[in-house]
């Protein structure tokens, strides 16, 4: 029988997995409901930890250095099959839903941790491993708790209406590497080209990082007087993070970008002459004195973070129907025992039960309170102000992360912890814990929620890869735990040496954006200086008319909030998915172009994050050969331009070489 199921593994998924259901109609998986199949054993959870450590590692420093955190599951999904593949392991998709599930813990923790803690070494508080850790931790397990009872609703009920694009890609890498090699070749290929391309840059600097139009005399010009600059990272793991975003997106984010560079920018500068007195919040210099990285800083970053506040609302209110729906699902699993037993005896419909789930929530809730009082506050009342913010911001943010992955396939995690620093700085503020120990306080509630977004939006991935696969949904939400932990203590060793080597502030430090518009953030509302709430207020309306128009809101801030040099490689990676997979006028050509590109960008992104941590650690051992005089020359700049356009030209090139499979 383990014969016939081979060869129907090979076939594919069934032509139903991404269309909508018919009344009466079930999907049925890949590894059928009904039969046992190999999913938790030493194998699969050995691995599945070995990657989570290599991945968290590989993520932390990814995510600090370009502030975008990829999320490991496509790559280790390939590394997962590659190596079922050389030990000729039979039935081995279970088992790889697994690993892919424990290891995928790594970039959802990251994300988590490096948004927040960095600030607290930002604004020279000290932090130390258990803070990191247990913040870490407590947020991934609540995310996991809290996603529970949603997903039937995400996997099953919404079957067909959500892309789910990230959980799409790597169950096509599972399910097409019980195929064969050929893929696996690719993206060795191309991880080694992306990686020792990032290599070079960032351990030998033979060429610049980042391109700006001040290479030219006239774009010196235009950068002075007009403030207009445009920059672009040229490293290889961004533009693959872009490729896989595609075009939509990835234009809507440059545009955000683009409003506030090319149209805020410019305009700010452009009464600058008049102005005798420094204008706005917390703020020293003049207009007409700051770079347009200062305007950019002061006053439009704070329209961003306004935007991603208001875009989060948004979304909470329009999935309120659907937290109602789940929390009485969840109530009435919980106490009627009767009539449900029968239906979800079918070992892919089993999810832990609700009494467990209830318990589990309980149980963190009381550790959330003791860490916060013993290892933060030190303070009854304050920890219980601390822990209330956690639970309620949590739980109602947990659908907006959920709808976003299975929608966009990106978190929006940064803009909603945004949202949780400022309501627990207001409410920590009220209650009278201010200053340095308020900061610290509202950076680890911050950092608790993120992680539990974080999680939540990174785990309704898992499972519906392991619905469209048929997994076992009890298993996968055990074994996530596990993953959790070794994440988290990955995380917390990874920050503390990255803050010794690199730190966060000051010449060469990390770039850590998001991390260090937290500290932004904080720092004025804790220390009883105003924020620029006008700010916010333009970036919330401007959610709301973005919304109107039926434009993503919350893709459009995360661009005015991310540096520009970080978005313009999106674009370009979008441009090459679209122009990859609308070449041909057949549509079996264009499908095979489009993921062979999946898999050179998913090869980059592995590629360049690997090499980064291995350039971090060589730096830690005092190994750095850049000249700084070059690495900053507009020379070493207009190489970087030759060298990226050479990258993309090998990637359009690699893509269109895809033929259809033959049936």
């Amino acid at each position: 029988m383990s014969h016939n199921l081979e060869n129907e593994k090979i076939k594919g998924l069934p032509e139903n997995a991404y269309t909508e259901l018919a009344p009466g109609e079930e999907y049925q998986p890949v590894m059928p409901g009904n039969k046992v199949v190999p999913e938790v054993n030493t194998w699969s959870v050995t691995l599945g930890l070995l990657m989570a450590v290599i991945f968290s590692a590989a993520a932390a420093y990814l995510g600090l250095k370009i502030g975008q955190v990829f999320e490991a599951a496509i790559p280790i999904a390939i590394i997962a099959v590659g190596l079922s593949t050389i030990t000729k392991r039979k039935g081995a998709l279970g088992e790889n839903v697994i690993i892919q599930s424990i290891g995928a813990s790594s970039g959802v923790i990251v994300a988590g941790a490096i948004f927040t803690l960095p600030a607290l070494y930002i604004l020279d508080l000290e932090a130390e491993f258990y803070q990191v850790f247990l913040s870490s931790l407590l947020g991934g397990i609540l995310g996991i708790l809290f996603l529970i009872p949603f997903r039937k609703y995400f996997v099953s009920d919404m079957h067909g209406k959500y892309p789910f694009p990230e959980a799409t890609a790597t169950t096509e890498v599972l399910v097409s590497g019980e195929k064969g090699g050929n893929q696996a070749r690719l993206l060795l290929i191309s991880g080694l080209i992306g990686g020792i391309y990032d290599f070079i840059i960032a351990t030998f600097g033979w060429w610049s990082e980042v391109f700006t139009t001040r290479v030219i005399p006239f774009g010196e010009v235009l950068a002075d007087k007009a403030k207009l600059v445009f920059k672009i990272n040229v490293g290889s793991a961004v533009m693959g993070l872009g490729y896989i975003i595609g075009l939509k997106y990835a234009a809507i984010i440059t545009a955000g970008s683009f409003v506030g560079w090319f149209v805020l920018i410019p305009l700010i500068n452009y009464f600058a002459p008049g102005m005798t007195v420094p204008v706005g919040n917390n703020v020293v210099d003049l207009i007409g004195n700051m770079s347009a990285e200062g305007i950019f800083a002061n006053y439009v970053r704070p329209v961003g973070i306004g935007g991603i506040a208001m875009a989060g609302i948004i979304g909470i209110i329009r999935s309120s129907g659907i937290i109602k729906k789940a929390f009485g699902l969840a109530v009435t699993e919980t106490f009627s025992k009767k009539g449900n037993v029968p239906k979800e005896e079918m070992r892919t419909r089993r999810d832990i039960p609700m009494a467990i789930i209830a318990g589990g929530i309980l149980l963190t809730a009381v550790l959330v309170f003791v860490f916060f009082q013993f290892g933060v506050v030190n303070n009854l009342y304050h920890a219980l102000i601390g822990l209330a913010i956690v639970m309620v911001i949590a739980f109602l943010f947990t659908t907006v992360a959920a709808n976003a992955i299975a929608i966009v396939g990106t978190n929006p995690v940064s803009g909603m912890t945004l949202m949780t620093l400022i309501i627990a700085s207001l409410i920590m503020a009220s209650v009278g814990l201010s200053g340095k120990s308020g900061m610290v306080a509202a950076l680890v509630i911050g950092g608790v929620v993120c992680t539990a977004l974080s999680m939540a939006g990174g785990f309704i991935t898992d499972l519906k890869i392991g619905y469209w696969l048929g997994s076992s949904p009890y298993k996968q939400e055990s074994w996530k735990f596990l993953g959790t932990l070794v994440s988290a203590a990955t995380v917390g060793g990874v920050i503390i040496i990255l803050n010794k080597t690199y730190g966060f502030t000051g010449e060469g430090a990390l770039v850590a954006p998001q991390a260090n518009a937290m500290a932004a953030v904080i720092e004025p509302m804790m220390s009883g200086k105003p924020a620029p709430w006008l700010l916010y207020g333009a970036g919330a309306f401007l959610s709301l008319i973005l919304t109107m128009i039926g434009v993503p809101a919350l893709a459009f801030a995360l661009g005015m909030f991310i540096p520009l040099q970080l978005n313009t490689p999106l674009l370009i990676g979008g441009i090459i998915a679209h122009i990859v997979s609308t070449r041909s006028k057949d549509k079996a050509v264009n499908q095979a172009r489009k993921e062979r590109g999946t898999l050179i960008a998913s090869g980059f992104i592995a590629g360049g994050a690997l090499m980064g941590v291995i350039s971090a650690i060589l730096r830690f051992g005092g190994i750095n050969y850049v000249n700084a005089e070059w690495f900053e020359s507009h020379s070493a700049e207009i190489l970087a331009l030759v060298m990226f356009c050479a990258l993309c030209g090998y990637m359009v090139w690699e893509s269109l070489r895809a033929k259809p499979e033959e049936e």
